[in-house]
């Protein structure tokens, strides 16, 4: 499956990358490499949006909430609405829970993954 992006954000999607919040910093450093079993892009363009983490082979979405979120959860609605209509799952992870309880966040998303075997598997938030 082909996912397009809208070729302007690459820009955005670099700097966004190296300007990463604490807790996109702390996840990445524990997902990147294949650490879970399966490759993960960080700030990955995808139709007119950046996700947070892209998984392919899950066609998995992880996005972090952090204050950034606070104000946006109809924006957030659209775009999880657009990405799921595109065959991708949406996990949400609150920033907090990744500073504070990084070992729980990850075991939990482990279990997810082994226990369906990849693909499309949360309905629910982490």
């Amino acid at each position: 499956m082909i996912l397009h992006y809208y070729h302007k954000l690459k820009p955005r999607a670099r700097k966004l990358r190296s300007a990463g919040t604490l807790a996109e910093v702390i996840l990445w450093n524990r997902i990147k490499g294949k650490k879970l079993g399966y490759h993960f892009y960080r700030q990955k363009p995808i139709g007119n949006y950046i996700a947070d983490f892209y998984c392919p082979a899950l066609k998995l979405i992880l996005e972090i909430d952090g204050s950034s979120h606070d104000d946006k959860q109809s924006y957030d609605k659209f775009r999880d609405e657009f990405f799921r209509a595109n065959g991708l799952e949406v996990v949400h992870v609150p920033d907090k829970d990744i500073k504070n309880n990084l070992d729980g966040a990850i075991t939990l998303l482990k279990e997810k993954i082994s226990f369906s075997g990849g693909g499309p598997w949360l309905k629910q938030r982490v």
